[in-house]
C-alpha cells in the first residue's frame, strides 16, 4: 500500500469512520462470566466491570489516549473511573489509523460517539429484559441502568452477558452537548501517572529477550549509494556481531549495546558513491524557485479578476527555507523476523504503513506483519515515514534474531525528511484609504505527495486543500500554487503548508495596513466586517468565525490598551484544519533580538473534548512554531545536510519560552483540528511584533538567521 497524503488519510478516515461501528462489529458472544461484552472494535466490557477502550490513533503528546475515550464514555454513560485504555495496532478494524492532519479528534468523534451509544442502548435493553419493564422506564448513569419506579439498578458488568446476545442497533440518539458530563471537562490524562513513575513505554524504551542494538552507516549524501566497506577495525569492537550492507545507502552494524553499535560505526571504513546532488547546496535550491516562479500557477482559489482591479499597487516576496521535525526522541524500532512472520514494536504515526512496507521489503503478507504501537516522544509528522520500520525489520531478518535500530540525533537531524523550502510572491491593489480591492498569492513550493510517487491531481499537491485557503473575503483574491521539484528527501511536518503559506500573507497584510496608515488589527477586521462563506475545494471558511476569534484575541490581549516602555505586539491569524486561530504576540528587543514575554491564543475548533488538553496542545504548538521561527534552518552543502544537532538547529530554550494564554470560542460544532493550527501565525504575528520595535520587515525566516 502506498502511503497517502495527509489530506487523503483525513478523507479515508471520515470515509472509513462514519460507516466503522456499523461495519466493523465483533462477534457477539454468550457462555461463561469471563466472556466480555464488545458490541464493537472500540469497547470491551467485563462481568467485572471492567470497561476497556480501544484507542486505534497513536499517542505523541497530544493526548488522544484520553480525549477519544472521553467522547466514547459520554455516550456510554460511563464511571470515568472504571475505564482503562487498550492501544490498537495495525488493524482493519478501525479504518485508517493514521495519527497526522490534526484528524484524531475530528475523524473519528462519530464513530466514538456511536461506539458508546449502541452500547448503551444494547444495556438499557438488557436491563428492561431482566426486571421485564418498559425500555422507556430505563436509564443509564455512571456504569448503571437505573429503573426509578422501583429504586433497582445493575451495573454494566452484570449486563454484559445478557447485552452480547442482543441484535445491535444501527440507529441510536446522541446526546445534546447541553447534557454532556464527561466531554467538555478538565479530566487529568489517563497516560501521565505511567510517564510521572517513569513505566510509559516508548519505542526506545522497548526491551525484549535476545534483543540485539543496530546503527546504520548511511550515505551522508543525498541519494548517494555505498561503493564498498571494510568492516575489519568494526568486528574488533567487543560486543559486534554483525556488519552489512542493508540497502543500497546503508550498512547496518549490530552489538550487544548501542554504545558498541555506535563505535563499530565509527571505526567502519566505508567508500561512498555520493550519486548525482554532490554539488547540490542551499544557493541552487533558492535559484530554482525563483526560476520556477516564472512558470504559469495553477489555481487553488479564484475570486473576482485581480488583474482588472484599479488602484495602487503593491507587492512583496517571502522566503522560508528547508525545516526539520527535530523530536526528542531519534528514529528507532524493534523488529523480531521469524520467517513466516515479523513482529514489530515502532512509535509510528502510521500503523498500517509500517505494516504494508515492511511485509513488502521482506516478500510477506501484511497479514504476517504485526505492529504493536508504542507511546511516541514527538512525531510531528516525522513518524508518518516508514524508514525506521523497515530497517528495523531488515536487520532483524539478515542476523534472524530481534533488534533495536536506533538512530542517533545526528542521523535523525541529517537522514530525515524536511519541510520543503518555498517562495511566496504577493501583488495587491488598494484603494484610496488602502484597503484590500484584489490580491494574489502565488506559493512556489516542491510537493511531498509528488516527490513520494503520489497522484497531484492537476499539479496541486493534495494537502493544499487543508492548508492554504483564503482567509479574507477581498473580491479579487487568487491563490496559485507553482509545482517545483527538488531532490531533497520531503516529508509532512506540523502544519505543513499552512506555515509556509501563514507567514507570507499575514506578514504582507500588516505590510499593506501599514501602509495604509491603519492599525493591523482593524485593517484586519475591516476585511472581515462582511459576513461571507468562501468555497475553497470541500471546505468553507466563514469569514465571521475568524473575525470572531480576532476580536476576542484582541480583548483578551488587551491590544488597545498602552504597552509599557519597550514592549511590542504583533497580531496574525489563519485557518487550517478546519480551524480559526489568531494570536497576538509581545516582545521587547535584547541586542539587536527578540525577546518573547507573552503569546496570547485563541480558537475556534468547534466542540472541546478536554480543555486542558486543549490548551496544552496550543502552548506547545506555540512553543514549537517559536523555535521554528527564529532559528530552524536545514541548509545544504555538497549534497549534504549541514546541521546535526540541537547546538545548531536549537530549539526554544526553558528561558525563552514565554507565557501563553490560550482561550477558545465555544462551540457546540463538531470538533475540528488542534494539533497544528496554532503554528501558522506564530512566526507572522512575531514578524509584525519585530516590526512594530524595529520598522524592520523580515521577510525571510528564521528570523535570527
Amino acid at each position: 500500500m502506498s502511503p497517502l497524503s495527509r489530506r487523503e488519510f483525513v478523507t479515508a478516515g471520515v470515509a472509513a469512520g462514519v460507516g466503522l461501528v456499523i461495519g466493523f462489529y465483533l462477534p457477539h458472544k454468550t457462555g461463561s462470566q469471563e466472556e466480555s461484552f464488545s458490541p464493537n472494535a472500540y469497547l470491551r466490557i467485563a462481568p467485572n466491570n471492567k470497561i476497556t477502550i480501544v484507542v486505534a490513533r497513536s499517542e505523541m503528546g497530544q493526548g488522544v489516549r484520553t480525549a477519544l475515550p472521553m467522547i466514547l464514555a459520554e455516550e456510554l454513560e460511563a464511571d470515568w473511573k472504571q475505564i482503562e485504555i487498550e492501544q490498537a495496532g495495525a488493524s482493519t478494524l478501525f479504518g485508517d489509523q493514521t495519527t497526522g492532519g490534526s484528524a484524531s479528534v475530528r475523524t473519528t468523534w462519530d464513530p466514538m460517539r456511536k461506539a458508546g451509544a449502541v452500547a448503551r442502548e444494547l444495556l438499557i435493553t438488557a436491563a428492561a429484559l431482566t426486571w421485564n419493564v418498559p425500555r422507556s422506564s430505563c436509564a443509564a448513569e455512571k456504569s448503571r441502568i437505573k429503573h426509578a419506579a422501583t429504586n433497582r439498578s445493575l451495573s454494566y458488568g452484570e449486563l454484559a452477558n445478557k447485552a452480547a446476545t442482543l441484535p445491535v442497533p444501527t440507529d441510536v440518539p446522541f446526546k445534546q452537548s447541553k447534557d454532556y458530563k464527561i466531554v467538555g471537562q478538565r479530566l487529568p490524562r489517563l497516560d501521565t501517572p505511567e510517564k510521572v513513575k517513569g513505566t510509559a513505554i516508548f519505542g526506545i524504551d522497548y526491551r525484549m529477550p535476545e534483543m540485539k542494538f543496530a546503527v546504520l552507516a548511511r550515505c551522508p549524501t543525498i541519494a548517494g549509494k555505498v561503493s564498498s566497506f571494510d568492516d575489519k577495525e568494526s568486528k574488533k569492537i567487543s560486543g559486534v556481531s554483525y556488519v552489512g550492507k542493508i540497502a543500497d545507502s546503508a550498512v547496518a552494524i549490530v552489538a550487544d549495546s548501542v554504545w558498541g553499535a555506535m563505535e563499530g560505526r565509527r571505526v567502519l571504513n566505508v567508500t561512498w558513491n555520493d550519486g548525482p546532488n554532490k554539488d547540490l547546496n542551499t544557493a541552487a535550491v533558492t535559484a530554482s524557485l525563483k526560476q520556477a516562479a516564472s512558470k504559469k500557477g495553477v489555481s487553488l482559489y479564484a475570486a473576482g479578476e485581480p488583474a482588472k482591479a484599479s488602484g495602487r499597487h503593491i507587492s512583496a516576496e517571502y522566503e522560508l527555507p528547508f525545516m526539520a521535525h527535530a523530536p526528542m526522541e531519534p528514529g528507532n524500532c524493534t523488529a523480531h523476523y521469524q520467517g513466516s512472520k515479523c513482529e514489530l514494536w515502532a512509535p509510528t504515526q502510521v500503523p498500517q504503513g509500517c505494516r504494508d512496507s515492511v511485509a513488502t521489503a521482506l516478500g510477506l503478507d501484511p497479514e504476517q506483519v504485526k505492529v504493536h504501537v508504542t507511546l511516541i516522544g514527538g512525531g510531528f509528522g516525522r513518524r508518518l515515514e516508514h524508514d525506521y520500520a523497515v530497517e528495523a525489520a531488515l536487520v532483524s531478518k539478515a542476523i534472524n534474531a530481534p533488534v533495536k535500530v536506533i538512530w542517533t540525533r545526528e542521523d535523525d537531524m541529517r537522514f530525515s525528511t524536511y519541510r520543503p523550502a518555498s517562495l511566496h510572491q504577493l501583488n495587491a491593489t488598494v484603494d484610496g484609504s488602502g484597503f484590500l480591492v484584489a490580491l494574489t498569492h502565488r506559493i512556489i513550493s516542491p510537493s511531498i505527495s509528488g516527490q513520494k510517487g503520489q497522484p497531484v491531481p492537476n499539479g496541486v499537491d493534495p494537502d493544499l486543500p487543508d492548508e492554504a485557503g483564503p482567509v479574507y473575503g477581498i473580491p479579487n483574491y487568487t491563490i496559485e500554487y507553482v509545482l517545483t521539484e527538488t531532490p531533497v528527501p520531503l516529508g509532512w511536518m506540523r502544519s505543513v503548508y499552512a506555515l509556509q503559506a501563514a507567514f507570507a500573507l499575514e506578514s504582507f497584510v500588516d505590510e499593506l495596513a501599514v501602509a495604509a496608515g491603519k492599525d493591523p488589527l482593524q485593517y484586519r477586521l475591516h476585511l472581515l466586517a462582511k459576513d461571507q462563506d468562501l468555497q475553497y475545494f470541500t471546505t468553507t471558511w466563514h469569514t465571521a468565525r475568524m473575525r470572531a476569534v480576532l476580536q476576542l484575541v484582541a480583548d483578551k490581549a488587551g491590544w488597545n490598551t498602552p504597552l509599557p516602555a519597550g514592549r511590542y505586539r504583533g497580531i496574525a491569524c489563519f485557518g487550517c484544519f478546519a480551524s480559526y486561530m489568531a494570536e497576538v504576540v509581545e516582545i521587547t528587543m535584547e541586542n539587536d533580538q527578540p525577546r518573547v514575554h507573552r503569546v496570547v491564543a485563541v480558537v475556534d475548533c468547534g466542540q472541546v473534548v478536554n480543555p486542558t488538553i486543549l490548551e496544552q496542545q496550543i502552548q506547545g504548538g506555540i512553543v514549537y512554531a517559536l523555535g521554528n521561527a527564529l532559528r530552524a534552518k536545514i541548509t545544504i552543502e555538497k549534497g549534504r545536510v549541514v546541521q546535526g544537532n540541537f547546538d545548531d538547529y536549537a530549539p526554544l530554550r526553558m528561558e525563552e519560552t514565554p507565557v501563553v494564554e490560550v482561550s477558545a470560542v465555544p462551540s457546540a460544532e463538531a470538533p475540528t483540528g488542534i494539533g497544528e493550527p496554532s503554528v501558522p501565525p506564530v512566526a507572522p504575528a512575531l514578524c509584525n511584533a519585530i516590526y512594530a520595535a524595529t520598522k524592520k520587515r523580515i521577510r525571510a525566516l528564521p528570523i535570527l538567521s
